[in-house]
């Protein structure tokens, strides 16, 4: 796995990059980080993604033209659903991004995963060539193999295996967001020098304590836990809301408030849940918030959690969430992954067992019990996220484009 150092070069003419992705543009805060890098450093960007019916079909944000096909997304739903859904869009985008070449005469496009396979709509492009990059953000075997089980887990497996080493084929580049899924890459046969880690860290200056009023921990005599990011399974913020009921009974004397961001497609009844537990009035479910309106929402809360349920897929993941939450000065609690433990050390942020209530709440008590072990739980992973924000990484990326861009003039 390579590393790529920035070329500082800005005198060649600057082709468009197009980027495809299958998801709502504004919601995918690593997709915005990277376009919008580029963006800063001269690069036209053109981004081709999933549209919401209240979305015009084009616009522009940060400066990123965003071109929204009439594909929308249906999470939650059944293995046929997301199939017609996948290939509806590879289809839009394949027409759209190939009739846009002729105008616009792209230097490089991208493609964002999942799934493997969108990497064929730049195939075209690819065969007059313009440099393909795919950007894999999971790895989608295990995606596919932990959301659908059952008989056709092991031959859906298989075949999707193929057909990631194929789109990684295709590609002059991959890049991915963690050593571990880099490292998994390699032992499916991908070459490790056409692999780039870029990991999928959040932008300092834009997640700055500094920007937002300060708040004590425990401020107004509650505690404030929050989570921002989707609100599926995966996540298992049923298990959080557990420990909550936990605690309500455990410690009655300490008021507790779960403040829940993300857009729920209600694939989990957290409502309902917290309803039978008799913790409604400690769960607020606030709905998606806007990517910029994030870091407020964190500068709010005491602790930050990063619940995720163990599966082949999260074995492999690490959330953004806990960056954002220790970039903005909050301890962290976050579930004990492979990633998590291979990224934090046993001080920094503290973790619990997943789909464990009762090592949850325990983790929260000894957080609100012991002020001086919490502050210097946040002192050290801040200097950890320090070294790895976007500021980095994204410099990395940029480095990466541009090398392939004068590789493809």
């Amino acid at each position: 796995m390579t590393s790529p150092k920035p070329t500082g070069s800005r005198q060649a003419p600057r082709r468009p990059v197009c980027v495809i992705v299958h998801a709502y543009y504004e919601e995918d805060s690593r997709v915005r980080r990277e376009a919008e890098s580029l963006v800063a450093r001269g690069w036209p960007v053109e981004v081709f993604a999933l549209r919401r019916p209240e979305d015009p079909a084009e616009g522009t944000v940060e400066g990123v033209r965003v071109h929204r096909l009439d594909v929308q997304r249906h999470q939650g739903a059944g293995l046929m659903t997301y199939l017609r859904e996948y290939l509806a869009f590879l289809a839009r985008s394949t027409w759209a991004v190939t009739r846009a070449h002729r105008r616009r005469r792209f230097g490089l496009v991208e493609v964002h995963t999942l799934p493997d396979f969108l990497v064929f709509a730049g195939l075209p492009l690819r065969l007059m060539g313009v440099p393909l990059l795919l950007d894999l953000h999971e790895a989608m075997p295990e995606f596919f193999r932990a959301r659908f089980p059952g008989p056709l887990a092991g031959p859906g497996y298989r075949l999707l295996l193929l057909q990631e080493r194929l789109a990684c084929a295709v590609a002059d580049a991959v890049i991915t967001v963690n050593e571990m899924l880099g490292e998994r890459l390699v032992a499916q046969g991908v070459r490790a020098d056409r692999i780039h880690v870029i990991r999928n860290s959040p932008a300092l200056a834009r997640f700055d304590p500094a920007a937002y009023p300060a708040r004590a921990f425990m401020a107004d005599g509650t505690l404030r836990l929050v989570y921002a990011g989707a609100l599926s399974p995966i996540y298992e913020l049923d298990v959080v809301i557990e420990a909550i009921a936990r605690l309500a009974t455990s410690r009655p004397a300490l008021p507790i408030v779960l403040e829940c961001y993300g857009r729920d497609f209600g694939e989990v009844p957290l409502a309902d849940q917290a309803a039978a537990l008799g913790v409604s009035d400690r769960v607020r479910l606030h709905g998606r918030v806007p990517l910029e309106d994030v870091p407020r929402a964190i500068a709010g809360a005491d602790i930050g959690i990063g619940s995720t349920r163990r599966s082949a897929m999260t074995a492999f993941s690490l959330s953004t969430k806990l960056f954002e939450y220790a970039a903005m000065g909050k301890p962290v609690i976050a579930s004990r992954l492979p990633m998590v433990e291979r990224t934090f050390p046993p001080d920094e942020i503290a973790t619990y067992e997943p789909g464990d209530a009762a090592d949850l709440a325990a983790a929260i008590v000894r957080l609100v019990d012991d002020p001086a072990e919490r502050a210097a739980r946040v002192r050290r992973t801040l200097v950890r996220v320090a070294s790895t924000a976007w500021e980095h990484e994204g410099a990395r990326y940029v480095a990466l484009v541009e090398a392939l861009a004068a590789r493809g003039r």
